[in-house]
């Protein structure tokens, strides 16, 4: 967004609103728990309560904005109900207070004219008139929703259209009966097994990059900041609020950064399946693992992993070109052989080595083919088809966007003589009869060994 001084203290404004409204709810909702009555989170019941307390309770937010805070209240309050009945304990209901919220305006509510948004404001007060930074890549009929949000200290304006399904020639569209496997990562985001031996490699080191020199970079200021910091109950002072601002920029710019290399792999699976006429994508769900208590470390990986955008964002590009995303059960696809079926120990590495047939290959492309024979709902976890192992591999990377990230495979933010890594000993030059002296490769597929 490109707003002025006065439209900038404007929309925060409607955000602090926002806030109100909610910490209101909360505050209903808690006299009424000590009352020991029922509490009101339905969303025509708060809407009730919203009409009851009269305009201009909440500044310059209107009835539309509010109503959207207190359906997002009301669908988090019934979703943690739900869970809980499920036999999910961890789950809470909505009881934190936020001091900016976002604001959501529907279709009729709002203007758009080009790079011009006119948000509604309440009754009495002069119109509010924001202007993007970019034009909006949907025809103005498409545009359904638009929501007003901050993050990391700057305001955005995220615009909901509804997107057609695309068309295709006929011939030339997703076959139903080719079926392709995705397996989710960390180094490989997505490594796809397709039906005709053909096979997609997306690499997220950058990605994994960009959170380790993130976390590094965060835990750097922060001891610099140590000694500046104010004691509990001390007001901060002026450079100790440009510090916690700075701090805000920079994780909203990590974010953002993260964000667009998840969109970007996802793009990349979806227009191999496209070349290939996939019809559907069965997806290995791991969401399983978060549940295991692996260690401060590895919890932290697991947490910055995101399985569950990975997922999202693949289904919703997968449905825009008209393929069926079918999540299916992932347990023990990196650890079985395709060749014999038998478990064998899940490898360190990205190589798999079955001790007992002597088969080797890439460990996320196994079990991506065999994702692809699971059942979706469940089923048997032994492959009942043929394991179809690709062939030809495409490799793509993801974040080529972040810094670094165009020229080096390994960590793009450090620096040049530590990425080179040790040259090693010196190497006698070969005999003149042409011999190399260079240690024996190991070809995979149990080929046979050359020099």
């Amino acid at each position: 967004m490109r707003v002025t001084s006065g439209q900038r203290r404007r929309c925060f404004g409607l955000l602090r609103s926002a806030g109100d409204v909610w910490a209101c709810v909360l505050e209903v909702n808690g006299w009424r728990r000590r009352r020991q009555d029922a509490p009101v989170v339905g969303y025509q019941a708060l809407c009730r309560e919203l009409s009851g307390s009269g305009p201009g309770t909440f500044g310059e937010l209107d009835s539309t904005g509010a109503r959207s805070v207190l359906r997002r209240f009301s669908d988090a309050w019934f979703a943690a109900a739900k869970a809980r009945k499920d036999g999910d304990v961890s789950a809470r209901f909505p009881r934190r207070r936020r001091a900016l919220m976002p604001v959501r305006w529907y279709h009729g509510t709002f203007t758009l004219d080009g790079r011009r948004v006119r948000v509604p404001v309440a009754k009495g007060m002069p119109p509010l008139w924001i202007r993007l930074a970019r034009e909006v890549p949907y025809p103005v009929e498409q545009v359904r929703s638009v929501t007003l949000l901050c993050e990391g200290g700057r305001l955005f304006l995220d615009v909901t259209a509804e997107v057609p399904v695309a068309v295709y020639p006929p011939g030339e569209g997703p076959d139903p009966d080719r079926v392709a496997g995705v397996d989710l990562g960390i180094i490989h985001p997505y490594a796809v097994a397709g039906p005709d031996g053909e096979g997609l490699l997306v690499s997220g080191r950058a990605v994994r990059a960009e959170h380790r020199m993130h976390l590094a970079d965060t835990k750097s200021r922060r001891r610099a900041v140590a000694y500046r910091a104010p004691k509990p109950g001390q007001k901060g002072s002026r450079r100790w609020r440009k510090y916690r601002r700075r701090a805000r920029l920079v994780e909203g710019r990590h974010k953002r950064r993260v964000r667009q290399a998840q969109h970007e792999a996802a793009r990349t699976v979806v227009s191999w399946a496209v070349e290939q006429r996939v019809g559907v994508l069965r997806v290995g769900d791991p969401r399983d693992v978060l549940d295991i208590d692996a260690g401060r470390r590895h919890n932290l990986r697991l947490r910055q992993w995101q399985i569950g955008r990975l997922m999202q964002v693949l289904t919703d590009k997968a449905v825009q070109a008209g393929i069926t995303v079918d999540p299916v059960n992932e347990r023990g696809t990196s650890s079985t052989c395709p060749a014999c079926l038998r478990r064998v120990p899940k490898p360190r590495g990205r190589t798999l080595s079955c001790p007992h047939c002597q088969f080797s290959g890439h460990r996320d492309l196994i079990a991506a083919a065999i994702i692809a024979t699971r059942t979706p709902g469940g089923g048997p976890t032994t492959p009942t088809a043929a394991v179809v192992l690709p062939k030809v591999v495409t490799h793509r990377r993801a974040g080529r966007h972040l810094p670094g990230a165009g020229q080096s495979r390994r960590d793009p933010r450090r620096p040049a003589q530590a990425a080179r890594g040790s040259v090693g000993p010196r190497r006698p030059a070969p005999p003149s009869g042409g011999e190399s002296l260079a240690l024996t490769a190991r070809i995979h597929n149990g080929a046979s060994e050359t020099r």
